[in-house]
């Protein structure tokens, strides 16, 4: 069996899914998988090339801040704040990525500036409370009206599918990504920019356009996740917090597989259910130290991710694995 047969029966089996089998909670959890997957997806396209960024909590936030702030104050329907929000996330990606990049900041201080953005919209959202909501959250206005024009549906498989189409679209713009000359360029610069610029790279705009795409999908995620849910807090969709759990995601499914981070997605979603059943407020945060701990540990026994890891010794079965 190829691999385009493959994909073409498991997004088949997928899509017939909420036919078959329509429980909400159920149903729930998949949705949360799915947005947050292509959170992932989108943030493994720089990651999987050396930017490490740590400001992608950042980008989330402005997709759903921007995108409720739109509705509640102006009217304006997600499907045009969907993209003005993610207009404003790429723009403040190329504000922050052009000068370090035309710089040659690289490496953890590269690290350290997004880490910096991620802290600065946090801090901006708690402060303009009295737009936002601060650090109470804020809750999207329901529609009097149509539902489809402001994006709001009660119908857990409306949403799956809405997911479901968009994880596989982040996919694809991996898959574009991985058989475009762009990532010859970026494993290239990775390895050493000074002989990528000497063999004609770009470096600047190879890097610039990633990082924009990479930002603009994260935001999309973020505004999707606002509308679904219904509800958008600081912790949530914005902050530290939320870009390391994309790291930690990545790393753990496999940064440089496709469908690394949605297995990365599907670990941590679980995770945060298991122990929000089992232990309720008492667990609040826990989730997260486990992420830290558990990135540590793949860190060092298993650097290519779960699935990385289970690829590479399919592939060579005798050949131990680093």
């Amino acid at each position: 069996m190829n691999k385009q047969l493959a994909w073409g029966i498991g997004l088949a089996a997928l899509v017939a899914l909420p036919f078959v089998y329509r429980d909400p909670y159920h149903l729930h959890i998949l949705v949360l998988i799915l947005i947050w997957s292509f959170a992932y997806t989108s943030w493994s396209m720089m990651g999987r090339f050396g930017l490490v960024s740590l400001g992608h909590g950042g980008f989330m936030g402005v997709g759903a801040y921007v995108t409720a702030l739109l509705w509640n104050h102006l009217g304006i329907s997600p499907w045009i704040g969907i993209p003005a929000a993610m207009l404003c996330a790429g723009a403040l990606a190329l504000v922050v990525a052009y000068p370090c990049f035309r710089f040659r900041i690289t490496g953890h201080y590269f690290a350290l500036v997004t880490l910096a953005l991620s802290g600065i919209v946090l801090q901006i959202i708690i402060a303009t409370r009295d737009y936002t909501g601060g650090s109470l959250g804020y809750t999207p206005e329901r529609t009097k009206g149509s539902h489809l024009l402001a994006l709001q549906f009660d119908d857990k498989v409306v949403w799956y599918l809405i997911a479901l189409g968009v994880w596989a679209g982040g996919l694809a713009v991996w898959y574009w990504i991985d058989h475009s000359m762009s990532r010859y360029a970026m494993e290239a610069i990775s390895e050493d920019e000074d002989a990528a610029a000497a063999a004609g790279v770009n470096v600047t705009a190879e890097k610039l356009r990633i990082t924009v795409i990479s930002a603009v999908m994260t935001a999309m995620a973020g505004a999707l996740y606002g509308q679904y849910q219904m509800f958008i807090s600081p912790d949530t969709v914005s902050g530290i917090a939320v870009s390391l759990q994309m790291v930690f995601a990545a790393v753990v499914g496999g940064i440089y597989v496709a469908l690394g981070p949605t297995v990365g997605a599907i670990i941590t979603i679980l995770l945060a259910e298991v122990l929000r059943i089992g232990f309720g407020t008492k667990a609040v945060g826990w989730d997260n130290l486990v992420y830290g701990v558990l990135l540590v540990l793949f860190i060092i026994f298993l650097p290519k991710g779960i699935l990385g890891s289970l690829l590479a010794r399919l592939k060579s079965p005798g050949k131990p694995q680093p």
